[in-house]
């Protein structure tokens, strides 16, 4: 259980599931649109491991704006020790959408 769906995010965020969400894209992009999630931008992530470490075997669910960086900060987070990182199909844009 490695992606999560649009569908399967909203249904948990609509019932006021307790998520951690990162979105790994950059500043601005946050700024423009974001749905809640906390800002770790993909190239911050090493030296910023620390803020998230408490969430080694927790679920942490990352995006981006399509898919593609959150699935190598998938890739990272895993390769760290995080126990279940899962990537947003579609990213925001999928969020959106839908």
């Amino acid at each position: 259980m490695s992606d999560i769906t649009v569908e399967e995010l909203k249904e948990r965020q609509a019932n006021n599931e307790s998520l951690n969400v990162i979105d790994v894209r950059e500043q601005w992009e946050h700024e423009e649109d974001n749905i809640g999630a906390q800002l770790l931008p993909l190239g911050d992530i090493p030296s910023r491991l620390s803020e998230i470490a408490h969430l080694k075997d927790e679920e942490v669910i990352v995006h981006c704006k399509t898919g593609g960086r959150s699935s190598r900060a998938q890739k990272y987070l895993q390769s760290q020790g995080f126990s279940n990182v899962r990537n947003l199909i579609g990213g925001i844009e999928g969020y959106r959408e839908s």
